[in-house]
């Protein structure tokens, strides 16, 4: 019979760490954070207000009598309504049989969690997008990688330039499957033989028809093969936090470390014009 029940565990001390998905929508240069300062130095809401254009008319010399109109204003509101937090613990005679850092990766994994929750959440805005800017439903078959560029890009640059959309910083967000068939296009530029030295964001991976091309996981699968493609500028999209904290502690009720996150923020759609949308199919 084999001796095998004496043999002491042995725990690595390299721990097997996760596999992550790149955050892409929430960082800078995809939305803006112009209002954050206000709100988490005073409150939890921003009123922004906006005026109507003045009406443009043609003046006679002698004849045409002049009245100033009033102008319109609208409202749009920024509000701090998401809450989200994490605690968890690790006992002290876990912590000691287990030689791996366990505390600092599990906090780093809370951290990248509240984060994904961010990004997953404005991948949803592709609902904001205008009718006007919605190119409804494109197929982009494998057997077409080309039809990404002639069928998706092209026209969701040409919504954003008929919208006023200013050129510079466009960006526009897809899902790996779809990044695949772009390689296929000789018209698809890598972003590692662009020759740029420009600071590049995460999950940038080339560009073309304009636009600074970015691939992730949280683009929304709305049913099936089909995927919403996100396109626009930062000035679409407002992102802002008020509480962003991490607290250790030592629980009266036991031996252990803990720790415990909270965030509060809030994004919304001020700019929707700035938006335009695509739901491409996998084929």
């Amino acid at each position: 019979m084999a001796i095998d029940r004496f043999i002491p565990e042995i725990w690595a001390a390299q721990l097997l760490v996760a596999l992550e998905k790149s955050l892409v929508f929430a960082q800078a240069g995809i939305v803006n954070r112009d209002y954050e300062g206000e709100i988490s130095e005073f409150g939890d809401t921003v009123r922004i207000t906006s005026i109507s254009d003045p009406t443009i008319g043609t003046y006679t010399p002698n004849s045409t009598t002049i009245t100033p109109e009033e102008l319109n204003d609208a409202q749009r509101t920024l509000v701090i309504d998401q809450s989200k937090y994490f605690a968890f613990k690790v006992d002290d005679v876990d912590m000691r049989q287990a030689r791996g850092n366990v505390m600092p990766e599990a906090m780093r994994r809370a951290a990248y969690k509240l984060r994904d929750v961010v990004d997953t959440y404005i991948a949803g805005f592709y609902t904001s997008v205008p009718a006007a800017n919605d190119l409804g439903t494109v197929a982009v078959a494998a057997a077409t990688p080309a039809d990404f560029y002639d069928d998706v890009l092209v026209p969701l640059k040409v919504k954003l330039d008929e919208a006023n959309v200013p050129t510079e910083g466009r960006w526009a967000v897809i899902p790996p499957w779809l990044h695949g068939r772009a390689l296929r296009d000789d018209r698809f530029v890598r972003v590692d033989a662009s020759g740029t030295s420009e600071a590049l964001r995460n999950g940038m991976v080339g560009r073309a028809a304009g636009f600074d091309i970015l691939m992730s996981n949280n683009v929304v699968n709305s049913t099936g093969d089909d995927y919403e493609v996100l396109a626009g500028t930062d000035a679409a999209i407002s992102y802002a936090e008020q509480i962003n904290k991490v607290e250790a502690y030592r629980p009266e009720s036991s031996f252990s470390d803990a720790v415990k996150g909270l965030h509060l923020w809030g994004s919304k759609v001020i700019r929707p014009e700035a938006l335009a949308g695509a739901t491409v199919s996998q084929t």
